[in-house]
């Protein structure tokens, strides 16, 4: 039998009827055993050996936070503008990880407004950078034609040689329980599809909403819906019923806290008022570890009596305590913490902020140790 030619038109077809992503399929006719995604820990997961707390080939980006590089028109700035040049400037920052939130640039930037898959990286490779996951969008519905869409997505994903494939939404934005059911059940559906037949983590990102309690008991509102709350949170329940082996969360360890500040109290199904107080590092050591295979390493300083009783700012300029959070989760090293923070640009004014934080909050992350 000959060898498959892992860039011809056809692989796509030839990797959805094997069950393989193109990772696994390169592994397999080059003689590799591919490792199973869900599997144990490899030496290169482990700690770093001199006490850091993210290694150094996990020191990750989200594209967001400098979306007005990406963005930025190369004919009117001497700066780093499009992928290709930003890619570049992260990698030489020391960034080893990235996330995309879309693929779309300045039209006038090497490659146009959307680079194909394998131009971004062969971008990627020439500076030894990882793509991790992307902010895109996860079907609503289930159908022939959005599980196609989602097949194409997945596809995309595997040529950028992505570990994960997730959402920067809710699985829904609803505090009702019937809905948080309708989602869990096409996330059990697009989860196991997307690791079954394409070798990716499916993860959804969350903002503090989330981790707003669920009303899913107490008396019925004039639609028939619970408006009290057991107590559980609606991410909680949405973990305790999706599959952990199809099924994973990129907590922003930012929002989390916000949602520590917001999300306290919750009314019982007597009526009565409970206070409860959200822990985020406990919430994934409760989970499980592994079921968060990214974060959003995004720092606040706080605020209290604001809104979300935190500021955004570059990392290392905040008070969260990210020594305690990223030293007491459990897989130490397994993790994959992106920076992001996203107000990072400083628009006309100064046009290079977002890659001078960059820079900044790169050298904090990497001067963690616990």
């Amino acid at each position: 039998m000959s060898t498959p030619d892992i860039n011809s038109t056809e692989t796509p077809a030839l990797v959805r009827r094997l069950g393989l992503s193109r990772r696994q399929l390169m592994a397999a006719t080059t003689g590799l055993a591919a490792a199973s995604v869900a599997g144990p820990l490899t030496s290169s997961a482990a700690a770093a050996p001199d006490g850091a707390l993210i290694p150094r080939g996990k020191l990750g980006i989200i594209l967001y936070t400098v979306r007005d590089a990406i963005s930025r028109d190369p004919n009117t700035t001497d700066l780093a503008s499009g992928f290709k040049e930003v890619f570049a400037e992260l990698a030489r920052i020391g960034y080893k990880q990235i996330e995309f939130a879309g693929y779309t640039q300045n039209i006038n930037a090497e490659g146009g407004r959307t680079p194909a898959p394998e131009v971004l990286k062969q971008w990627l490779d020439d500076n030894g950078l990882e793509a991790e996951g992307n902010h895109g969008s996860i079907p609503s519905t289930i159908t022939d034609a959005t599980l196609a869409s989602f097949d194409a997505a997945c596809e995309a994903a595997n040529i950028l040689g992505m570990g994960h494939i997730g959402t920067g939404s809710d699985p829904t934005g609803s505090a009702h329980l019937a809905d948080w059911q309708a989602a869990a059940e096409r996330w059990n559906i697009l989860g196991e599809r997307a690791m079954n037949m394409h070798g990716l983590k499916l993860y959804t990102h969350n903002h503090s909403p989330a981790y707003s309690f669920l009303l899913d008991s107490g008396p019925l509102d004039e639609f028939g819906r619970p408006t009290r709350s057991s107590g559980i949170r609606r991410l909680e329940w949405f973990l305790d019923n999706t599959d952990s082996r199809y099924v994973f969360l990129e907590m922003d360890i930012y929002w989390a806290h916000v949602a520590q500040y917001q999300h306290h109290t919750y009314t019982a199904p007597d009526g009565s008022s409970v206070h409860d107080i959200f822990d985020p590092l406990a919430t994934v050591n409760t989970y499980g570890p592994k079921r968060y295979p990214l974060f959003h390493a995004k720092d606040g300083a706080s605020r209290p009596g604001t809104s979300n009783g935190y500021e955004i700012v570059p990392f290392g300029a905040g008070d969260i305590d990210y020594t305690a959070f990223l030293g007491g989760v459990g897989a130490k090293g397994y993790h994959n913490p992106m920076w992001e923070q996203d107000n990072a640009g400083g628009g006309a004014a100064n046009p290079g902020q977002s890659l001078a934080y960059a820079q900044y909050s790169y050298d904090n992350l990497s001067n963690l140790r616990g």
